[in-house]
């Protein structure tokens, strides 16, 4: 009746499957190691190319809503 569901008595064809699906973990894992990586470089760039410094907004910051509290 249900034919599309087959678990096999011999547990050792899911070898391949288990095979395959760490290739892809490790293929996905790569991948996104990659974009991470690539995303830090275009980070990095940007903030040079338009001078967004976080030490430089940080500074500003503190400087105009120091005397406030005061």
């Amino acid at each position: 009746m249900m034919d599309f569901l087959y678990f096999p008595e011999d547990k050792t064809e899911y070898i391949p499957a288990v095979i395959t699906l760490l290739i892809f973990m490790l293929g996905a894992a790569i991948t996104m190691y990659i974009f991470y990586k690539y995303s830090k470089r275009e980070e990095q760039r940007i903030n040079e190319k338009y001078n967004l410094n976080d030490d430089n907004n940080d500074k500003t910051n503190t400087e105009d809503h120091g005397d406030k509290g005061e």
